[in-house]
């Protein structure tokens, strides 16, 4: 048998197999951020993984960065989840909700109107998707440090939510250039005070939100994800080994339920660097297929392997790794299309195929 089949614990979840569904953003929610009976489906038909991770949640309104997304900041938003958690658990399925506040990547149409908020008021380069289509980002509005701390109680708020909505974790987004990446990283954290300057003052932010997340669903039940030298939504850092090494070493002895390590790109050796320095469950993602996955799990280099598209298009994707199966290939031009069912809920199952 695959040992990609064999059941791991990830904090308090016993996951029954070491395949995780990636966070993808599919831009199918409503205007007002709460998903629909396709988005019930479609966690629902990949509840066979042994940890699904939702596309990125922004925690309140100021979080969010593009048109469609979905929210955990209201009473009907979480209501809305609920339903996906109760699909999912019908099925034996496990699922994290991503908390994402964008930050600086978004614009005031998406904000009723509001500048977007950074650490530093640094434009980020390129464009934010609104309801108008592909717009100029702004220069964001500097935080202040009430604001900050008001920030931190969001994301806690947020994760009281999907508790209540019954998901059985969250996952802080600390990648993508989104806030929390914002905060740690020097090409966009230009702060004088306890939140700048030093790599340990630039963690300051990441570390204080993973405090809140886990004061509500305790450390076991919160994982992060993280993905150096992406460089994303203009995002840059001078010394990105140290700056890494320095947060990672202060996630240890906290009791998280994950670390989730996606890389893009970097020629440097993140997962040597990070493996040893983090005491939970270390998952890898980014262009896996079933043999590098394998051979991750063997080397002893990964707990679990993500996978985002192969999940997107194989609803049953445990099942075809089983089996030996064909998989289907994702249909790009549907990644982000409007709340339809095409390309998002008909992909076929082996037993349709």
């Amino acid at each position: 048998m695959s040992p990609l089949l064999s059941p791991v614990r990830i904090g308090r979840t016993l996951a029954a197999n070491r395949l995780v569904m990636a966070p993808m953003t599919r831009s199918r929610a409503d205007a007002d951020g709460a998903p629909g009976a396709l988005t019930v489906t479609y966690y629902a038909q990949r509840a066979s993984a042994g940890l699904i991770i939702t596309e990125g949640v922004f925690p309140s309104a100021m979080g969010k960065g593009y048109v469609n997304t979905p929210g955990m900041a209201t009473p009907a938003q979480l209501a809305a989840w609920k339903k996906v958690t109760e699909a999912v658990h019908a099925q034996g399925g496990r699922i994290f909700m991503q908390l994402m506040h964008c930050g600086r990547v978004s614009h005031p149409s998406l904000l009723g109107g509001a500048t977007p908020v950074a650490p530093s008021a640094i434009k980020p380069d390129g464009q934010a998707w609104t309801p108008v289509g592909q717009v100029d980002f702004v220069t964001p509005r500097e935080l202040s440090l009430a604001e900050i701390a008001g920030v931190v109680d969001e994301y806690r708020q947020a994760t009281h939510r999907a508790l209540d909505a019954g998901f059985d974790g969250v996952e802080l987004h600390g990648a993508s250039g989104y806030l929390p990446e914002q905060f740690l990283s020097s090409g966009s954290n230009q702060r004088q005070d306890a939140y700048g300057g030093t790599a340990e003052n630039r963690a300051r932010f990441m570390l204080e939100v993973l405090d809140a997340m886990a004061a509500e669903a305790g450390a076991d039940r919160v994982g992060i994800k993280l993905s150096p030298e992406m460089n994303y939504n203009s995002i840059t850092d001078a010394a990105p080994q140290e700056t890494y090494t320095c947060l990672v070493d202060q996630l240890r002895g906290k009791g998280l339920a994950y670390l989730h390590v996606a890389l893009f790109g970097a020629k440097f050796d993140y997962h040597a660097l990070l493996r040893p320095r983090f005491d939970g469950a270390y998952l890898v993602g980014s262009g896996l297929t079933q043999a590098s996955a394998e051979k991750l799990l063997a080397e002893g280099k990964a707990d679990a392997a993500v996978f985002g598209s192969a999940f997107l298009a194989n609803p049953d994707l445990p099942e075809r790794f089983r089996v030996g199966a064909a998989l289907n290939a994702p249909d790009h031009k549907t990644f982000f299309s409007p709340p339809t069912a095409q390309g998002y809920i008909d992909y076929p199952a082996l037993a349709t195929a």
